[in-house]
């Protein structure tokens, strides 16, 4: 994996668990809106709308440099709209880079011929 991959994977990774606790805020603010005077909607709405747009371009940037099948751009895309999914989504991207690192360092070694 070069160096531009990585970078976009980690930048994907990095954003999806902020955008899906900027979801769960967002949900929590809308009930709080409706059973009491307080309102932060518009601002968690705008707080969210930004991190979920950093997540679709970041999304984009990876799936054009990892030539993902579109399964599982697709699952990433869909993990981006599930009030927890971000959370999965981080968990599954950082699995994935330290599955890279260690088949990396195997054939560095001449371990394995991958």
């Amino acid at each position: 994996m070069d160096l531009k991959t990585a970078t976009a994977l980690r930048r994907l990774r990095l954003v999806s668990a902020p955008e899906a606790v900027s979801f769960l805020l967002l949900l929590v603010c809308s009930v709080l809106k409706r059973t009491t005077d307080f309102n932060a909607v518009p601002v968690m709405g705008m707080v969210h709308g930004v991190l979920f747009i950093l997540y679709v371009i970041f999304w984009a940037d990876a799936w054009n440099r990892t030539k993902w099948s579109f399964g599982t751009a697709a699952l990433y895309f869909v993990l981006s709209v599930l009030p927890t999914g971000g959370f999965f989504a981080e968990r599954r991207l950082k699995r994935a880079a330290e599955d890279e690192v260690i088949a990396s360092r195997a054939r560095k070694e001449g371990v394995v011929n991958a």
